[in-house]
């Protein structure tokens, strides 16, 4: 019965834990092409591996002297969220984004609250591996991207959540659910017409502990789908077992090896910092399913002042209010 599970491509549940990751029907319901690839022949397979081989020990967190790893979120505050699809593919893209700045400039952090207010991939219920780089890439085409966090900070809810806070907000996409500003002393808040984002350029699926490697060797950190109940209450060293199923995404930003277990991955999860390895788990390959299914995107644009392509809003928000359009002469 499991492997036919597997077969569909779906998630069974854990014993003890909800799966965060919607069946296969679900997710292609939500007009997802499963595994999907942004074009018919993917750059990934393009990308070539070190002659040599790869080194025993490689992390985008410490290549070189540079971290180029963005910082560790929690998806379960203000209140539990099962956005784990979200985190994952947001804390890989802005990795990205900061190897492309060659580390430099204040970390860029990406909304993953944009991507439960407008991306219609997901919900605090549940979502997909493949779903938010599908999304993005579809918001790049229309000329925006996705928002940073510093104008929609993750509140842990989507438009069906009744926990917590979520019962008394909006959380439908609009304006003011994509980017906004709330002005000084009770000043209404504004919706933006200009705000700064982020674009890819393609995206894809890939699975294997090769493809893994040399996805992230050439071109940075990736995510994947993992079996998350064993790790619960993991605390540190090298999480080991074999898994058939897959009910969480992290990230994966590197890989290192141990004397006794060999290759492992080094893995960013969205838990926070005062679980694990202050957020992260070191997977041994081949453990947890962590190498059935991964995505990533590479990078086409992103605001930041090295570029010169912001639109500076008023501290009101008021030359920017999406409501009011400025006509430009």
């Amino acid at each position: 019965m499991i492997y036919a599970i597997l077969a569909l491509g779906l998630s069974t549940p854990s014993t003890t834990r909800r799966s965060e990751l919607l069946p296969r029907h679900e997710v292609e319901a939500l007009g997802i092409v499963w595994q999907g690839n942004s074009s018919a022949s993917s750059s990934h397979d393009l990308l070539s591996h070190p002659e040599g081989g790869y080194p025993t020990d490689f992390t985008w967190c410490n290549k070189d002297g540079v971290n180029y790893c963005t910082p560790s979120l929690n998806q379960h505050i203000p209140q539990y969220c099962g956005s784990c699809w979200a985190h994952g593919s947001v804390s890989a893209l802005g990795d990205r984004i900061k190897i492309a700045r060659k580390g430099q400039g204040v970390d860029i952090q990406l909304s993953v609250q944009h991507i439960l207010n407008c991306g219609g991939v997901g919900s605090c219920h549940g979502g997909s591996l493949d779903g938010p780089y599908q999304w993005v890439h579809r918001l790049s085409q229309s000329g925006t991207g996705i928002s940073y966090a510093t104008s929609n900070p993750y509140m842990a809810c989507s438009h069906e959540s009744r926990e917590g806070t979520c019962s008394a907000g909006d959380w439908t996409c609009s304006a003011l659910n994509t980017a906004r500003t709330c002005g000084t002393f009770g000043q209404k808040c504004v919706g933006l017409s200009h705000y700064p984002n982020a674009t890819i350029a393609e995206y894809g699926s890939i699975s294997g502990k090769s493809a893994m490697q040399k996805e992230i060797f050439n071109r940075g950190p990736i995510a994947c789908t993992i079996d998350a109940a064993p790790i619960e209450k993991y605390t540190g060293g090298i999480a080991t077992g074999f898994s058939l199923m897959t009910d969480h995404v992290i990230s994966v930003v590197g890989w290192g090896t141990d004397a006794s277990e060999g290759l492992y991955w080094i893995v960013r999860n969205s838990w926070g910092e005062y679980w694990g390895e202050q957020g992260y788990v070191r997977v041994k390959s081949g453990a947890l399913a962590l190498e059935r299914a991964c995505a990533w995107a590479t990078v086409a644009d992103y605001t930041a002042p090295e570029k010169g392509n912001q639109f500076a809003c008023f501290e009101d928000g008021s030359n920017c209010d999406a409501a009011n359009p400025i006509v430009e002469a």
